[in-house]
């Protein structure tokens, strides 16, 4: 198989990412994924009644990640390697929101993932709208990629690992 020399990750949501990342953790080790492998995945859970959709209860599994999927595949094949639209790092407006942590924290130690989740919670991306940091619609999704980060990696990890900028 081919891998892509571009950075596909960048093109795929927060909650594609994270179920490609499980299902890549299910699959036996020989085992390719591709992203059709994704799509007739997600189709079987969108068809059975959601029977694997309650063991992967953190993700919204629905039509637009089947949708998501089936463009992702016109664009780029049925046999591209579904770890390659893995996220592993964030979107330039999450580390824009992790600089800021990072930048106006006094603590001891660096932030983690879920220092980072609760300063957003607590208001720190709407402050970050209201200064220009982040545009309006950017922090629509990231509180759900953050989520995503922390399923993948654990609210323990260092923040700092997490930043991209593009």
């Amino acid at each position: 198989m081919i891998r892509n020399s571009i950075d596909v990750s960048t093109r795929v949501s927060p909650n594609l990412s994270a179920l490609i990342a499980s299902r890549l953790n299910r699959a036996e080790l020989e085992q390719d994924i591709t992203l059709a492998t994704m799509r007739d995945f997600v189709a079987g859970i969108l068809t059975e009644a959601f029977t694997e959709a309650e063991q992967l209860h953190r993700f919204d599994v629905n039509e637009s990640l089947l949708d998501e999927l089936n463009a992702l595949i016109d664009e780029f094949g049925d046999t591209a390697l579904a770890i390659d639209f893995v996220q592993e790092a964030a979107s330039e407006p999450l580390s824009r929101v992790i600089d800021a942590v990072i930048n106006g924290q006094e603590a001891e130690y660096p932030p983690t993932l879920g220092a980072v989740r609760a300063a957003m919670i607590s208001g720190l991306t709407a402050s970050l709208v209201g200064e220009g940091v982040l545009d309006e619609d950017e922090d629509d999704d990231l509180l759900a990629e953050i989520d995503s980060l922390i399923n993948q990696h654990g609210a323990d990890a260092l923040a700092e690992n997490f930043i991209r900028y593009e």
